[in-house]
């Protein structure tokens, strides 16, 4: 068979793309702390260069953007701290007694409708008092246990946490030199329409990272002042987590709503905290899907709901839980490609024979 020049063209990108995918599902877990590192290259390379051009020798520019970026991730995690240091002692005293006036209502209901459950409560009450007790030498313990039974997994997250900052650091080191020679390599012919893609791509999740983090403020604020109103004692730890963490996109909104599900109930121990969980969380999502996202990060993704939720399931699988993180810019990225072979394609002697 004679395939014609774009035929050919055609056919051996999408080979290369193919090759490219496998070798990263097999390298996945290799390539995981330098794709991290590439990402957040590309977020924070705008800062060092804006210190760069302000005479900040780029060493310092890129220490001082580094520095930055680990102590907000360090605030980010340890906003969890008060929500879990106050609610394991309330859930040690409250669970037995919340299973005990289960006993009580749902019982005798479930009874009248042919259901007999009853709850061991005192064995509910050990397995509380041996699982959630607060003594730091049986905790240092079991962590220990853990991390010896889990060896590999507990190393991998160190290594992890280790090389991350390192490939981050000589990725911003010598991020225009990489520009440049990546440049070098594109063919004189498709010079500009790898440049056009490039700068499409760019734009693309330059303007979908600011008004993430736009919304990503303004749902922390709300969700703060919207849990104070109620009386929340966490409102400002819980607000906070739950605005930054929509930023992974169904998983961060859940993981909120379960805290703050599970300090209402602490809380209040009444339908109170239900009612309030359910109302300002009601309304955040209403805030964020109506009005936050389409004004301030709009279509501009251009995936639907499934693509969305394929999307999460799909890098998930591939790289974890940073595939979760980083699975709609890819995604975004990944459709502009796709538009470009389509139309490339449909424009080919190969469509139309």
């Amino acid at each position: 068979m004679n395939l014609q020049p774009a035929q050919r063209r055609f056919l051996g990108w999408l080979a290369i793309g193919l090759a490219g995918f496998g070798l990263l599902w097999l390298l996945a877990p290799v390539l995981t702390p330098f794709l991290i590192g590439a990402i957040l290259a590309y977020a924070l390379h705008p800062a060092v260069e804006k210190l760069a051009q302000r005479r900040v020798p780029r060493v310092l520019a890129v220490l001082l953007v580094e520095v930055a970026m680990v102590l907000a991730l360090l605030a980010t995690v340890l906003l969890i701290v008060p929500i879990l240091s106050k609610e394991v002692p309330l859930l040690q005293a409250q669970i037995p007694l919340l299973a005990e006036r289960l006993n009580q209502t749902l019982s005798p209901w479930l009874a009248q409708q042919g259901i007999h459950v009853s709850l061991d409560v005192p064995s509910i009450k050990a397995f509380v008092l041996k699982y959630l007790d607060a003594n730091a030498e049986e905790g240092l313990a079991a962590l220990l246990s853990s991390a010896r039974i889990g060896g590999s997994v507990a190393l991998a997250i160190a290594g992890n946490a280790v090389l991350v900052p390192v490939v981050l650091f000589y990725l911003l080191m010598d991020w225009p030199q990489l520009v440049a020679r990546v440049q070098a390599l594109i063919p004189r012919r498709q010079e500009h329409s790898v440049n056009t893609f490039l700068n499409e791509c760019d734009g693309l999740l330059g303007q979908y990272l600011r008004g993430q983090l736009l919304v990503m403020l303004v749902l922390a604020v709300y969700y703060a002042v919207g849990l104070a109103l109620f009386g929340f004692d966490l409102a400002v730890p819980l607000g906070v987590f739950t605005g930054l963490a929509v930023f992974i996109p169904y998983i961060g909104f859940g993981l909120g709503l379960v805290l703050t599900l599970l300090a209402g109930m602490l809380q209040f121990a009444s339908l109170q905290g239900l009612v309030a969980v359910a109302v300002v969380f009601g309304l955040g999502q209403l805030l964020e899907s109506f009005v936050l996202t389409p004004r301030l990060v709009g279509e501009r993704i251009g995936l639907s709901p499934l693509a969305v939720i394929f999307a999460l399931l799909a890098f998930g699988h591939l790289f974890g839980f940073v595939g979760v993180l980083v699975a709609l810019p890819l995604s975004a990225v990944a459709l502009v490609a796709l538009k470009r072979l389509r139309s490339a394609y449909l424009e080919s002697r190969l469509f139309s024979g």
